[in-house]
């Protein structure tokens, strides 16, 4: 076989055709446009000491901890300003770890009722697109006064959490905080630093403690798909190529620290019945049993005593019979969903999320997420033994609506985005040749993907057989539709 043709060198996409995809999709999709006056002047006006006439409603008021000797470090994409989270770990007593989390007390800079505030709530999360987002709050707030800059004081809940040896969840600790990051790193350096053997202290820590967590979530049956995700990476030439963006591991250890903070909010917030869990219904008792036949008749080994979660934590995704398993392992994943607490005792097990294995909370993104402000403060007061304020929990009921359609919405954008680079990659390129794994085969339809360029399109199912690999044609490409289709080509 004949290898497939390369999308000639550089494979961009043209600014101005990107540009007008882009226009168009946030029109369908009504993306939200710059602030209005009133939130751009409160954002304006807001400094690292919050606002004043938030401290009496907010749990603690002006008690604030001084924890700016911790040894704090954020680790975030290159180049990223609204940073929500920095952590320090430390040895703690019989062999375990304690986690510091510090994250942004964006309650203390949001004035309820405000303009911000009711900005916030339309939109629900921040939105990214090629080369700028659309953030929940102003630049001002979350990438300024509230972002956790290095060597700025800043104000932040700041979360204490120990695990022992084996990396599962010992105690649990609260407040609000001053802090100061130390440093700024970004994965890829970080990675780097780590493979040369010159790790920043901090990251060394996670080198330890992130496997120990990724291996007991395993232990507890947490589901990860380890699906590499498509990007548009600017050429450096007024254009975009596309490509696949690597998992490495540094990014899923910090990962996990996110993971366990949300899950110690969760402890936390269901011993008070206050706040608000997001939730995913465990697989039916049948989804094990119907895997290991579709394994089995992708020829993808998986031995009878290995578990459902380490066995799709092994899978290849660059392997197309893995691919197929993968795909037919995101039925698991369905029927996200979010539960307020406001005084109840859930129903055993619908507080769990399935593939976190345990109940869990979002907690850790507040300058990106909306929920997690109000959760934050649901968990601060459970933790300080008071009624949360009136604000947060009057707000509780209305979120799973406010944040079920803003992750709708972004991941719309995000599929519209790929979509649209996709086409326009492609669309010079119709009649040619490519080599696929075919991932799913129905009567309609099926899912491929190319090796080279990076594209997964849509095909006629004719001839097409889950789990193998083709040779498959281009038919068309629209960019105006963001759509690319392909069959099968004829046999070399």
């Amino acid at each position: 076989m004949s290898p497939a043709p390369r999308i000639a060198a550089p494979s961009t996409v043209a600014a101005s055709a990107l540009a007008g995809g882009l226009a168009q999709l946030a029109t369908e999709l009504e993306l939200p446009g710059p602030f209005a006056a009133d939130a751009q002047a409160e954002a304006t006006a807001a400094t690292a000491d919050g606002l004043a006439a938030n401290r009496p409603t907010l749990v603690g008021g002006n008690a604030r901890e001084d924890h700016t000797d911790l040894p704090l470090v954020t680790l975030d994409p290159l180049g990223s300003r609204d940073l929500d989270q920095a952590f320090a770990i430390e040895p703690a007593e019989a062999g375990g770890t304690r986690l510091h989390y510090a994250i942004a007390d964006v309650a203390a800079h949001v004035a309820h009722g405000g303009a911000i505030d009711a900005e916030s709530r339309r939109r629900g999360e921040t939105i990214y697109l090629p080369g700028r987002r659309l953030p929940l709050h102003p630049p001002e707030l979350s990438e300024g006064a509230a972002s956790l800059l290095p060597g700025e004081r800043r104000l932040a809940v700041l979360w204490s959490i120990e695990v022992d040896a084996a990396g599962d969840l010992r105690e649990t600790q609260v407040r609000r905080a001053v802090v100061r990051s130390t440093a700024q790193l970004d994965y890829a350096s970080a990675a780097a630093a780590l493979a040369a053997g010159t790790p920043h202290p901090q990251i060394a820590a996670l080198a330890d403690l992130g496997p120990r967590l990724v291996a007991t979530a395993l232990r507890r049956g947490a589901i990860d798909l380890p699906e590499p995700e498509q990007e548009l990476v600017d050429d450096g030439a007024g254009g975009f190529t596309v490509s696949w963006l690597p998992r490495d591991p540094v990014e899923d250890w910090n990962a996990q620290l996110s993971l366990l903070t949300g899950r110690a909010a969760a402890r936390v917030m269901l011993e008070g019945r206050s706040g608000l869990l997001r939730t995913l219904p465990p697989p039916p008792p049948d989804a094990e049993p119907r895997l290991r036949t579709v394994a089995a008749a992708l020829q993808v080994d998986w031995p009878a005593g290995e578990a459902l979660s380490t066995r799709l934590a092994r899978l290849d995704p660059g392997a197309a019979p893995d691919l197929a398993l993968m795909d037919a392992a995101r039925t698991l994943l369905r029927g996200a969903g979010y539960l307020p607490l406001t005084g109840q005792t859930p129903e055993p097990g619908t507080e769990l999320h399935a593939a976190v294995a345990a109940p869990y909370a979002h907690v850790t993104a507040p300058l990106r997420r909306l929920a997690d402000r109000f959760a934050t403060e649901c968990a601060l007061a459970v933790a300080a033994g008071v009624e949360p304020p009136d604000w947060a929990t009057a707000a509780l009921p209305d979120l799973p609506t406010t944040m079920t359609a803003a992750g709708r919405r972004s991941g719309a954008v995000a599929r519209g985005v790929i979509d649209l680079a996709e086409a326009i990659v492609l669309a010079p390129h119709v009649g040619e040749t490519y080599d696929a794994a075919v991932v799913a085969v129905t009567p309609k339809a099926a899912e491929i993907r190319l090796d080279d360029p990076p594209v997964q399109g849509r095909a006629d199912p004719a001839g097409l057989v889950a789990g193998s690999r083709r040779r498959v044609v281009l038919v068309s490409a629209d960019p105006g539709k963001r759509s690319v289709r392909f069959a099968a080509a004829a046999a070399d």
